[in-house]
């Protein structure tokens, strides 16, 4: 499938080292490239038995999670417009020990560099194979401050910072995000989630309903997740 020329543009304008690739690296690089599209809820990458290779967010958001030997989630990191997906591609990083499993919260339009095409590229390129390295250092910083809240912030400062992270993805401050969803990002038991939330109700922080959280009192959130 040949890219539009929209498509194009966009690659043009998304991936920074574009501009020192040359005209055919360039051209390989569409001839290579596919759009991909994925409903809510689709998986994007499913562990180390899959190498899609590198995805452009077109639009739409993602979501980058590991899975306990319980079967317990817990989210490494989002993804959203214009952002580049590289942990897709993990088949092309030996040091990594661990199944990174990539979901599509909202319906997202990607274009897709297959693994085979990036790596060739990044052999050819010095600048790509830069960019690669400062992407997977940048995504590893996510990893580790996500990991330092886990292990040493209290339950009640990372709901109180989630929802607050999710007020702004949603610009509003009624979530649509069920117990078991919120549970799911932040690595802990639904049960605990419904506890802390009613915690929240009681102080007038927020306001639960089926199926929704209503922020409140933002302050009083903003100040706990200090």
């Amino acid at each position: 499938m040949v890219l539009q020329e929209q498509e194009i543009a966009f690659v043009r304008e998304v991936l920074p080292f574009w501009k020192d690739l040359t005209e055919t690296q360039r051209s390989e690089l569409i001839d290579h490239m596919r759009p991909r599209s994925f409903a809510r809820g689709d998986h994007l990458h499913a562990g180390e038995a899959d190498c899609s290779g590198v995805f452009l967010l077109r639009s739409g958001q993602v979501r980058t999670f590991i899975i306990s030997d319980s079967g317990r989630e817990i989210t490494l990191f989002r993804l959203f417009e214009r952002d580049i997906c590289i942990f897709s591609a993990s088949c092309m990083m030996p040091n990594i020990n661990f199944d990174v499993y990539i979901d599509a919260e909202k319906d997202t339009e990607t274009l897709l560099i297959p693994t085979c095409a990036y790596k060739a590229l990044s052999a050819q390129s010095p600048a790509v194979k830069e960019y690669t390295a400062q992407l997977i250092a940048s995504r590893f910083s996510d990893v580790m401050w996500m990991l330092e809240q886990a292990l040493f912030q209290s339950f009640d400062k990372r709901l109180a910072a989630f929802l607050l992270e999710q007020r702004n993805i949603e610009d509003s401050l009624t979530l649509r995000l069920t117990h078991e969803e919120i549970a799911k990002h932040l690595g802990s038991a639904r049960e605990v989630v419904t506890r802390m939330l009613k915690v929240f109700q009681d102080q007038g922080m927020v306001k639960l309903s089926r199926g929704g959280i209503e922020i409140i009192e933002p302050r009083q959130l903003e100040q706990l997740a200090e």
